[in-house]
């Protein structure tokens, strides 16, 4: 009879997209399944998760890889997107829907939460949260004990998407420190602890015991053997493979839509000037700050390439590979360039003499806002290295460019399948796995300056 492969299954659950992994002691994939959900409507008409849909996915996923007699599961792990709480009752049922962190909060309760705990300034400085509104999850469940009180009563227990995830396999109510420590405004950084208002309100009873990233639970199926993670938040969990095999000080940035600037070695407090610049603070899976700085780059580069390419009458491809040209650059350069993010957006296209020189001017634009942005995270003399990873890790304009903004530095371009799930199967390596914890995960690219 042919040996099983011993795999962790890990569920990754993103606003579109979610995925199921299966991956072997060499973290290769070995499984894969993906699946999209209509979303449906909360009770104001706001496009929800549709968590049903969602609960009865992961049991049917489940379902047909144990039924796989090539694989021999020894743990299961959740990742999934932050600012989102499923609301339960004693029985465990969902109370209400899983609301949309895009839906608009109610301008009045935000300033009434501010007013009484020092002001907007003083109440995002100590729990490192710009003002949000719904993506700050945590204001959820004030708006719930304010507008809807008998609901708020009936909570049993508020989890975070990922902990909700695990507690279906577990029973077992718990909150990760990722998930709490990502822009929920319920933690005070400078405490290390849920904020005052989390306590005065009620809102602390309604949340459950806190435990690390690395914490796995039995499963709740009589005769498994298999552990069940407590889950992860998903931008955490993709730092996750970086902190496993580099330990000298570095920074990721991590690309697309948004460029988020990680450095898990910068703990100092957050200042008013860095909150204004968009800057935030994460914890890690054990617990540790993480400094962040945000910028929207990717949807800039994807709104002004396409207006590029529109105004020179050749498709977005012509330029998706484009090796970069110093000639160009020299001659862009004799122009100041911005670091403004909006600055290319207000540039005339009829100044430049090709498709190739606008895209050099765009990428040179986006590369100094970038460094802008990093550079609010940085610790400077410390960091030795910058790994980037996402859509910009492939563009040898941007990465040329970047790497000759940071001189002292070195510069990779990281490539690696799935960072996020295989952080939430590295987290609990040592209750699945009979292997090191490989040193090759995450293929590197170095730019010279």
């Amino acid at each position: 009879m042919k040996k099983r492969i011993p795999v962790v299954a890990v569920f990754d659950v993103g606003k579109t997209n979610k995925k199921l992994f299966l991956f072997d002691e060499h973290y290769r994939i070995v499984y894969e399944k993906s699946a999209r959900f209509i979303e449906t409507t909360d009770e104001d008409g706001d496009p929800c998760e549709n968590l049903e849909s969602l609960r009865l996915s992961v049991f049917d996923s489940l379902h047909q890889i144990f039924r796989k007699s090539e694989f021999d599961i020894k743990a299961i792990n959740f990742t999934a997107y932050g600012a989102s709480f499923v609301l339960i009752d004693e029985e465990g049922h969902p109370l209400a829907p899983l609301y949309n962190y895009l839906k608009a909060y109610p301008e009045s309760l935000m300033q009434e939460l501010h007013r009484q705990y020092g002001g907007a300034e003083e109440f995002s400085l100590s729990t490192a949260s710009p003002i949000l509104g719904s993506l700050n999850s945590g204001l959820q469940l004030y708006r719930l004990k304010r507008q809807r009180p008998e609901l708020f009563e009936k909570l049993k227990c508020a989890l975070h998407l990922p902990q909700y995830l695990s507690f279906l396999l577990s029973g077992q109510l718990y909150s990760d420190q990722t998930s709490i420590g990502c822009h929920t405004a319920l933690w005070n950084f400078r405490d290390s602890d849920y904020h005052r208002w989390v306590k005065e309100t009620g809102v602390e009873d309604k949340l459950a015991p806190i435990v690390k990233g690395d914490e796995v639970f039995d499963a709740n199926f009589p005769g498994s053997t298999f552990k069940i993670g407590c889950g992860l938040h998903d931008s955490s969990s993709a730092l996750i493979p970086y902190l496993t095999n580099f330990h000298e000080p570095f920074v990721l940035i991590s690309t697309g839509t948004w460029c988020i600037s990680l450095n898990p070695f910068n703990t100092q407090a957050l200042t008013q000037a860095e909150l204004q610049q968009d800057c935030l603070l994460y914890l890690s899976y054990n617990g540790n700050r993480v400094k962040a700085s945000r910028l929207f780059a990717g949807q800039v580069h994807d709104v002004q390439g396409k207006r590029i390419a529109d105004h020179f009458q050749v498709t977005t491809a012509r330029y998706r590979n484009l090796d970069i040209d110093w000639t160009i650059i020299k001659e862009l350069e004799t122009t100041a360039i911005s670091s403004e993010l909006d600055a290319f957006a207000k540039l005339d296209l009829n100044q430049f003499p090709s498709y190739r020189h606008a895209y050099h001017a765009l990428l040179l634009h986006l590369v100094k806002a970038q460094v802008r942005a990093t550079d609010l995270v940085m610790t400077k003399g410390e960091t030795t290295r910058i790994f980037v990873d996402g859509g910009f890790s492939k563009n040898a304009i941007y990465m040329n460019l970047l790497a000759r903004e940071y001189p002292e530095i070195e510069v990779y371009a990281a490539s690696m399948a799935q960072a996020t799930a295989v952080g939430a199967a590295l987290v609990i390596h040592a209750h699945w796995n009979t292997l090191p914890v490989p040193n090759d995960l995450i293929e590197l690219r170095f730019f010279r300056a």
